[in-house]
Parts: C-alpha cells; structure tokens; sequence
C-alpha cells in the first residue's frame, strides 16, 4: 500500500493470474505489468484497481487495442467478474466510499490467508471457551486495581472474516470524513461554469473515486484482520460496545516466537483487551473526543490542487499510467494546517493517555500473576510504539500517525499518580476532559502528580440546579422529593 492517504497505490499483493500476465509480457524489462516498456497501455492496474480479478499486463502485440491488453489474459469466468465488478464501481451512488466493495474485497483478502500461509478458520467451541475464560479472569484481576468496573458485557472469540465484519462500522465513522473531504477537494478543480456542463462526467467519477476508496480501504482491513488480536488494537473502540473480542489464530501467530507459554499470552492480551472495554464504557466523552479528532484532522485538509491541474492538463490520453503515476507521487498528498496539527496533537496525547493507563493497569494487575508479563509488557510496548501493522494500517487510510509516541512516559505518570492518590484518585481523573494531563504535563509528570486538580463539582451544582429551575411546574418539594428517590435508588 502506498504511504499517501488515498494514493491509490497497488495493494501489497497482486493476483495469481495477475503474474501470469506479467511473465506473458516479455518487454517488462522486470518491471513488471507497471513498467514503461510494458504493452498494456493502463498500466499496473491503472487507479489501483487491485480487487479487479486478472488485471495483468497482455502482450505487446495488444498496445493498439486497450481492451484487449486490459482483458486479454482472462479466462471467461474472470472476465465476466472484472464485467461485474466493474458495473458495481460505475453503478455506485452513495457516499464518498464505497463500503460495499470495501467489505468484498476484504473478505477476498482475508480468504486468500496471511503471508506466511495461514489462512482464516472458524473459532471451535474450545477457543471460544478459553477466550470467555481468559476475559472473565481479566476482569477479576483488573477489579483489584482499578476503580472502574467491567466494561465487557460478553467475551467472542472471532474469524478474521468476523472481524472484519464486526469493525466496518467503525471503519466508515473514521474514514468518511477524510475521503469525503479529499473528494470534495478533487471536484474543486474543475472551475465552477464547467462544473455544470460536465455533470455526467463528475457523477461517473465520484462512482469511480467511491470504488478507488473502497478497494484500497478493502485492502488495508483485509490485511489488517491478519494481524490484530483484538478490538482495540489501534487505541480505538472498533467493535460493538461491551463486547471484548480475541481473534485466536492471530493470538497464535503473536505468541509463536515468543517463548511464553500459550495460556499467558492469551490472558495478558485479554487483561489489554478487558482494560480498554473499562475505559471506554465508563468514561462517555472518551470515543467521542477521539473520533473527533479524526473529524477535525479531515475539516483541516486541503489538498494541493494545482498538482492534480498540472497531471490533468499534461495527460497523455493514450497513457492513462501517468495518472497512476502522479497519485504514487502524492498528488493527493495533504497540506499541513494549523487546525490539523491541532487535531493530531490533541489525538496524540488523548491516545498516549488510553495506552498509557491502560498499560499501567495491566502491568499492576499482571505483575505478580504472570511469569511472563514483563516480557509480554515489553513486546507489546514496541510493538504499539514504533508502529506496528495496525498504527501502519491506518495511516495508509486516513493519512494519520496513530503512533502514541509518549505511550512509556504516559504509563509512568498513571504509576506515579497511583503512588500518590491511590486508584480512586488516578481514575478520577477521567471524568472530566480538562482534568487529564496535556502534552506539557508528559513533560513534567511530577508537576502534575503533585498539582492541584480543578474541581468541577460547584460547576456541575450551579448547572445541575440552572436546569431543575428552568423545569416547569417544578416546587422546592419535588426537588427534595426527587432526591430522595434517587438516593434510595
């Protein structure tokens, strides 16, 4: 996947009778269907079309005729999928992704296995039993060292393709407002007279652009089913509420290597897992603060237009591959503003502080039950630090480092504020978004741990009592009355 948000670059793997086509095309020279020399006029899959089935480069015999060299290596059932799929990416009226194409190409990606050859499977009844055993054991341990209760209203084990599944919703919350937002700056260049004349021609494009938007995002979610282990992997709720999700296969492949004996792995990723369900049930405004930044990020784009003028006016009809070119080349590339380092800044720390607590209480929780957990803590620090599959993942599709840079330093100020206020004290802080350490705060951990906290509580009495007065029909009895039910509730 290209490193530029909607680059539309070449997914990370081509289709098997994709090769073929390039071992047909004997001027590749090596570079494959993608080269110059090549003789299919469209290139590698021209607008990174990747989930068309067979779109290999043909021979040079076929440079004349642009629908030979892009269908002349199909057997008759591939063509009429690359047909069908095909009247899908023009038929698409929707938003500015197609979420459709999104999730079949996933699927596709899914079922084609991993890179080391491990393909999906469905979770037996003995996984799935470990899994609600290794939750359920979670949260006994996380009851002791933190004041926030069970966030997990039941415990899955999920399929790659159940994953999948279960997270595009999450996905198109996070997603929308970028590529709707790149769009909308695409559309920007045409001036606005010749706007409406080419009415037909705009609305067959946001078909295309839809499809280009769900084949990479296909991608990118195929390859990352892979790779997770659950539902937070990237800091964010991707699952339904209250669910605390394992994918068992990837817990296996997580673990292989690692010299740890397979029930620890499986009960530390649980307690991570387990630890964020708690966070993100108890603290309301937490998804919302987060997903927010996502929405603030995308209101900040603006795409330099001039790059995409200059490709359009110099395009060589019978070389559509320049126009791959240019977008591998960033033509899409967003400019740094004012409010998108605002937005990625505020979502930095906001991450920083999830992983950091979320780190300190499993160690805590951890330490003394689990031979491994140092080890464990370790692996997953860097893992989670430097950029693993999932931070890279979701750079690629909304053009955000979703890297908690200042994770270790986020951890030791929840430790120290543990030492100093006790759990009740530490989790307090969650409940209100201006009493959570800031960037500068990271700097200085003991300043803030030995600071003086805002309290809101006269705040939220004034409102409280603003609101009850404003109420009609009310009297100064009901009140009292009312607050007496509550307090036998």
């Amino acid at each position: 996947m290209s490193d530029t948000p909607f680059g539309f670059g070449l997914p990370p793997e081509e289709p098997e009778n994709g090769d073929e086509g390039k071992k047909k095309d004997p001027a590749g020279g090596g570079q494959g269907s993608g080269g110059q020399g090549g003789g299919n006029p469209f290139g590698a899959n021209p607008f990174g079309f990747g989930g068309l089935p067979g779109m290999g480069g043909a021979g040079q015999g076929d440079a004349d005729n642009p629908f030979a060299a892009m269908f002349g290596s199909l057997n008759p059932q591939d063509l009429g999928a690359a047909f069908q799929q095909l009247g899908q990416m023009l038929s698409y009226e929707g938003g500015p992704v197609n979420w459709d194409m999104a999730k079949q190409i996933a699927r596709q990606v899914v079922a084609q296995g991993t890179s080391d050859g491990t393909k999906d499977e469905s979770v037996g009844p003995a996984e799935k039993a470990a899994v609600e055993e290794a939750v359920r054991l979670a949260d006994l341990w996380l009851d002791q060292v933190t004041s926030l209760p069970s966030g997990a209203n039941t415990a899955v084990a999920w399929s790659r393709a159940e994953w999948v599944e279960a997270t595009l919703p999450a996905w198109k919350q996070l997603v929308d407002p970028v590529a709707e937002r790149v769009g909308a700056a695409m559309g920007e260049v045409l001036p606005q007279e010749m706007q409406a004349m080419a009415g037909p021609l705009i609305g067959m494009m946001r078909s295309m652009g839809g499809a280009m938007f769900g084949q990479q995002i296909g991608q990118a979610v195929g390859v990352l089913a892979g790779e997770v282990v659950g539902s937070t992997d990237v800091g964010l709720p991707l699952g339904p509420a209250g669910r605390a999700a394992l994918l068992p296969l990837n817990i296996a492949a997580f673990g292989k290597d690692l010299g740890v004996p397979s029930d620890e792995v499986r009960l530390y990723l649980a307690l991570r897992e387990a630890a964020h369900q708690r966070l993100f049930a108890h603290v309301p405004w937490l998804r919302s603060h987060l997903f927010g930044a996502v929405e603030g990020y995308a209101r900040g784009i603006k795409v330099d237009t001039s790059k995409l003028e200059e490709a359009v006016g110099q395009l060589d009809p019978s070389h559509p591959e320049q126009l791959q070119e240019a977008l591998q080349q960033g033509m899409f590339q967003p400019e740094d503003t004012a409010e998108q380092k605002a937005a990625l800044a505020r979502l930095e720390t906001a991450l920083a502080l999830v992983e950091g607590w979320v780190d300190a209480v499993v160690h805590e929780a951890a330490k003394a039950r689990l031979t491994s957990a140092d080890a464990l803590r370790e692996t997953l620090r860097r893992r989670r630090a430097t950029g693993g599959p999932a931070e890279q993942t979701f750079a690629t599709l909304i053009g955000l480092q979703l890297r908690p840079r200042r994770l270790r330093d986020a951890s030791r100020l929840w430790a120290s504020l543990t030492d100093a206020r006790g759990m009740d004290g530490r989790d307090g802080l969650w409940e209100h978004p201006d009493m959570l350490p800031t960037a500068t705060d990271l700097d200085d951990p003991d300043g803030f741990v030995h600071s003086e906290q805002p309290d809101f509580s006269e705040l939220d009495k004034m409102l409280g009592e603003a609101a009850k007065g404003d109420a009609p029909g009310r009297t100064e009895g009901d009140e009292r009355g009312e607050g007496k039910d509550d307090t036998e509730k």
